[in-house]
């Protein structure tokens, strides 16, 4: 029953898992090749019964959802009431490899089902745990939903997202779910490769909370520890952001002073650059909004596009779930396939290999369908199918998952150093190339005047995102240059790569040129749009990428433009990148042989909006963004509070979402049971929808009168989820993430010291969690590393003298 021929095949894996976040983990566990076993209880997986519409599926397999995060899975049921199914469920553990287990699981029903209980019986087991908070700290039994886990990552504020009249909005399609599906899948991955070394299980602890700090805020603990004010202390609207063209919605971005007076040409109107001044770029773009959306409303979102491709100005149409499979650049890659089990479109995998192929999906099992299938594979008077591995006090590794292994990490800005980042966090010698006149861009973002002594240095998104790695600089536009980046690339057992398909191309480092110089290498690419495809040059930042995948089509309020993320286009792409290169080790482990990793940005962002075509080709739904209402939560709101926030302004505000008719009547008692709640229409999850508007009515009256503290211990003494809507700088301060160490203090020789976030998944065998040293100054390593490579003294002199490397920016 395994995926004979993929790389995981070895593997066989139990899900007990509830949510989307561990079925999405196990799905991307099972496209590698593993043997995943959905264990489900007699009623079934509640994910089986769910659609947004909420009527009841059809056919005997489930709904849609289910039926794309359970492709190529086995089922088999367990009903807890039976000795003889429990005994079978523990012979099932003791062949198994992993177990994926949260909180929400039907199999979550006593300490016996608890992840040190599992691993305690089990000890071979990876037992990855996903939960909202983490399995220790002060939080660790606090009722939450994703949403809010949301407000209290910061991500509901995340850079200034939404208009400041307005309620913030947080980011739809419960995103938080899917990535710490990611996540998981990663550590995972991670932690069966090191089991190889330390023969032993271990708990893979994975907290929500951490995964929403890491991908929907940037840095902001660093930035304001370094620079004494937050990255952004106020919400906007980004113009021109998402705007109405004479045929649907367009997005287009403009970041960066040049991108602005390229749009202000676009537009007719080269008198609005102000040289003087030219970093007030929002300000300048807010006031001049209305005639900015009268150019784009004049015309089609074609010609607006190829108006601002040839200003290279980023921009997307905005996909939904009834147009993003229509679109001519993901039929021209194959970005979506049809479900093979069912009549509806779902997305194909999201990354791509060229030593091997992923399998196809197969289709989702019927309840129970392989339940007697493993019962005679797994009978009684077997022997255990697993040696013992450990003893009763559990081994704790001194080396990292990663020791050993070199990294060439040709990446910048967000997305490809954050997937390199867990491989430099996990004990990789990862090297970071950059040139003295092409740094990493997120050295821009430094905070401070250009005209400061080493101002390159003290950027505190890039000393976030490069902790533990070395740095080189190389002008790989020169000779000199492209030979040793050759060089370096014999040395290394990795390659990530994030530039435009074109440049690697135009200096002959594609893949089939450095696979002749290193056979076994792994190189991973990671385009904005794919290397083929109408769009392929296409420029690419994480909100174009938002936009172009349906991100933001959820993220907003109903009455409005839908607004970007700003944040998650681009660490989603950085954690799908390095599960395909889990994968790819996993395939070399095996064989020998290297491979081309291609994972676009855009592919990553299409599979965790899958609902959205999903639920559109199955139903006819077209998914529409609700504000901070949700789909699964009635109520579920932002409510304002009393008080004023540490800018002085009226904006406090607290996260309510109630998901079971229990949480309800508590919050009912907890709020003093007034009349209007006592009706019995609100007794059920689909009355309290009907009347949603009534309880945000009297809930908000409720809320502002009350701080936003007080809210929260009240209604989390009475198990309600609630968060306050934090500002990201000040996620430090939370208890349970200082309980969980999230953040280490790291003492940059240019910055001094300032708290950094780690990595947002924590390892039982790992005897510290984490140590960070500090991001490389440009060119730091580069004698280090080139005298590494034979060059003596005279040689590396020459080098800076030529201009090849450098310590100093050269623009």
């Amino acid at each position: 029953m395994s995926n004979s021929h993929g790389p995981l095949s070895d593997y066989l894996v139990v899900d007990v898992s509830g949510g989307i976040a561990g079925a999405y983990c196990t799905k991307i566990l099972a496209d590698g090749g593993a043997e995943v076993v959905k264990i489900e209880s007699p009623e079934g997986d509640p994910l089986r019964s769910w659609t947004s519409t909420g009527d009841a599926p059809a056919g005997d397999r489930g709904g849609a959802l289910f039926e794309y995060l359970s492709c190529s899975k086995q089922s088999v049921v367990i009903d807890l009431t039976s000795f003889g199914d429990i005994d079978h469920f523990h012979r099932l553990l003791d062949a198994a490899d992993a177990v994926v287990w949260s909180p929400d699981s039907p199999f979550n029903s006593g300490p016996d089902f608890e992840p040190s209980a599992l691993l305690s019986e089990h000890p071979h087991l990876v037992v990855t745990a996903i939960t909202p908070f983490g399995l220790d700290g002060p939080w660790s039994d606090r009722a939450a939903t994703e949403f809010t886990v949301q407000a209290w990552s910061g991500g509901i504020v995340g850079l200034g997202r939404g208009a400041p009249d307005r309620a913030p909005v947080h980011v739809g399609g419960r995103i938080g779910e899917w990535f710490a599906g990611a996540y998981a899948a990663s550590g995972t991955l991670v932690s069966l490769r090191h089991r190889a070394e330390t023969r032993s299980g271990e708990i893979l602890d994975v907290s929500m909370l951490e995964t929403s700090v890491q991908g929907l805020t940037y840095h902001p603990v660093s930035f304001y520890e370094l620079r004494d004010r937050p990255f952004r202390s106020e919400r906007s609207i980004f113009v021109p952001g998402v705007a109405e063209a004479s045929d649907g919605m367009v997005a287009v971005g403009c970041a960066t002073a040049q991108q602005w007076s390229d749009l202000c040409i676009l537009v007719g109107h080269p008198e609005w650059i102000d040289e003087e001044a030219p970093l007030a770029i929002t300000q300048r773009a807010n006031e001049l909004a209305p005639q900015i959306y009268e150019w784009i409303r004049a015309r089609t979102m074609d010609e607006v596009s190829e108006a601002a491709t040839s200003f290279r100005l980023p921009n997307a149409p905005v996909a939904h779930g009834a147009n993003v499979t229509e679109m001519d650049h993901y039929g021209v890659r194959g970005s979506f396939v049809e479900n093979p089990g069912g009549n509806f479109t779902q997305p194909n995998h999201p990354y791509r290999m060229t030593a091997f192929e992923l399998q196809p999906p197969r289709p989702a099992p019927r309840l129970g369908e392989h339940t007697e299938d493993y019962r005679a594979r797994f009978r009684p008077s077997d022997a255990a199918g697993r040696p013992e591995s450990a003893q009763s006090e559990r081994s704790r590794s001194e080396s990292l998952p990663f020791s050993g292994m070199r990294v060439l990490d040709m990446t910048a800005f967000w997305a490809g150093p954050s997937c390199t980042h867990v491989l430099a966090m996990l004990g990789a010698e990862v090297i970071h190339v950059e040139s003295t006149s092409r740094p990493d861009m997120t050295r821009m973002i430094a905070g401070v005047p250009m005209t400061d002594s080493d101002w390159w240095e003290k950027s505190p998104i890039f000393s976030g995102l490069n902790t533990n790695k070395k740095g080189i600089t190389l002008n790989i536009q020169t000779d000199k240059g492209k030979e040793l980046l050759r060089e370096l690339v014999k040395t290394c057992d990795v390659m990530v790569e994030n530039y435009t398909p074109r440049v690697l191309d135009q200096i002959g480092m594609d893949y089939e040129s450095v696979k002749l110089l290193r056979p076994d290498l792994i190189m991973v690419r990671m385009p904005g749009f794919g290397l083929d495809g109408p769009w392929r040059d296409k420029a690419a930042f994480a909100y174009v990428i938002e936009d172009a995948s349906g991100l933001t089509w959820l993220t907003g309020h109903p009455d409005q433009n839908p607004v970007e993320p700003y944040s998650i286009g681009d660490p989603n792409a950085g954690i799908h990148a390095l599960n395909g290169l889990l994968i790819a080790l996993a395939h070399r482990d095996r064989t020998g042989e290297g491979s081309l990793v291609e994972a676009s940005m855009i592919d990553a962002a299409l599979n965790v909006t899958a609902e959205q075509p999903i639920e559109y080709s199955a139903y006819g739904n077209l998914l529409t963004r609700q504000g901070n209402r949700g789909p699964t939560a009635a109520p579920q709101n932002l409510y304002q509070t009393e008080g004023v926030d540490e800018f002085g302004r009226d904006d406090c505000w607290v996260a309510i979402a109630v998901e079971t008719d229990e949480q309800w009547r508590s919050l009912r008692t907890a709020i003093g049971s007034p009349g209007w709640a006592e009706d019995s229409e609100l007794d059920t999850a689909e009355g309290r929808r009907r009347q949603h508007d009534l309880i945000d009515k009297e809930l908000a009256a409720w809320c502002r009168t009350r701080n936003d503290d007080d809210i929260v211990e009240r209604l989390w003494a009475a198990d309600v989820p609630v968060g306050k809507v934090m500002q990201p700088h000040r996620q430090a301060e939370l208890p349970q993430l200082q309980s969980r160490s999230f953040f280490a203090e790291v003492d940059h020789s240019v910055n001094g010291p300032a708290l950094h976030s780690t990595l947002p998944i924590r390892f039982s065998s790992m005897a510290d969690q984490y140590r960070a040293a500090p991001a490389p100054l440009l060119g730091e390593h580069n004698s280090e590393l080139l005298a590494g490579l034979g060059l003596t003294e005279d040689e590396i002199e020459q080098l800076v003298s030529e201009n090849v490397i450098g310590n100093a920016l050269s623009f």
